[in-house]
């Protein structure tokens, strides 16, 4: 019971952080927000992000009251899987491990936002294979790759229709979550 229950916890949890992280790289990559998708993801947003902009406000582009709210979902739902699987005795140690808590939700939401490039650019690939065009979907994995793939695309042009730029981005992606994934502190 507990493994499903924070199972559960862990995905939903997880599937709204992806939103809230797609809300705070937009603006970042210059994406387009008359998008469809961007506006989806605005809409699912801001009831948690515009109360806190009120008092948060953004730092240039980037949306300090997304990162806000993004760690604070993920201290929260730490805390709530930590209590399930470890006991009503754990709340008494929280104070303690806040900290580590705190520093794990941050490599958490970092390495989310790499999965979520990862996820992007796969997408992106898969679409450009089958010749597929998806719409504004497809239009918002464009604007969320082309940072990445530029820079790899003056050093290396694409061959024709193979274009090596997404199979580099795709090596440093994952190389980078796995530079990520070793900073999660233990608690």
């Amino acid at each position: 019971m507990k493994d499903a229950l924070i199972f559960l916890i862990d995905t939903f949890t997880r599937l709204y952080l992806l939103i809230l992280l797609l809300r705070f790289w937009l603006p970042i990559v210059r994406a387009n927000f008359r998008n469809p998708v961007a506006q989806g993801v605005l809409r699912y947003t801001s009831p948690m992000v515009v109360p806190v902009r009120r008092y948060i406000p953004a730092i240039g582009k980037l949306d300090t009251a997304t990162v806000l709210v993004a760690l604070a979902i993920q201290v929260v739902a730490s805390i709530i899987m930590l209590v399930i699987s470890r006991g009503l005795a754990f709340l008494e140690t929280v104070s303690s491990a806040f900290p580590s808590i705190v520093g794990s939700a941050l490599v958490e939401l970092a390495s989310l936002s790499v999965v979520m490039f990862i996820v992007a650019l796969a997408l992106r690939v898969i679409f450009g294979f089958f010749g597929r065009y998806m719409g504004p979907l497809s239009d918002l994995l464009n604007d969320l790759t082309d940072p990445l793939l530029g820079p790899v695309r003056k050093i290396i042009p694409p061959l024709g229709v193979v274009d090596l730029s997404a199979y580099i981005v795709f090596i440093l992606l994952i190389a980078l979550n796995m530079v990520v994934a070793d900073l999660r502190p233990a608690f």
